[in-house]
């Protein structure tokens, strides 16, 4: 339960981080490029970490996608899925309290 309403919540803000970054941005920003903004390095630096610590089809087939993507994209998605699994986790709360029947036992 702890764990469904902590993903909802973060699946809120998320969506409305989502929302306000598409707002106030450019639409044509991406991802590479918001990062690039902030510090000149960031995309050579992630470029170089991703090749060494994990693989270069990971550069090329998973994070360089991403980094061509709006920059809004990423944290709706991110948002939508954790929203999911917030309701996914939510509806297996289990049975609730059983109830009795007005019928007497052995009367089936």
């Amino acid at each position: 339960m702890i764990l469904s309403r902590t993903l909802a919540v973060l699946a809120a803000l998320l969506l409305v981080g989502a929302v306000a970054l598409a707002m106030l941005v450019p639409p044509e920003l991406s991802l590479g490029q918001a990062l690039f903004l902030l510090n000149h390095q960031l995309p050579r630096t992630l470029q170089g970490g991703i090749r060494a610590h994990l693989s270069d089809w990971m550069w090329q087939d998973v994070a360089l996608p991403l980094l061509l993507r709006p920059v809004w994209l990423i944290p709706a998605s991110i948002g939508l899925i954790c929203g999911g699994a917030s309701l996914t986790l939510g509806s297996r709360a289990g049975p609730g309290p059983r109830r009795r029947s007005g019928t007497p036992r052995g009367w089936f």
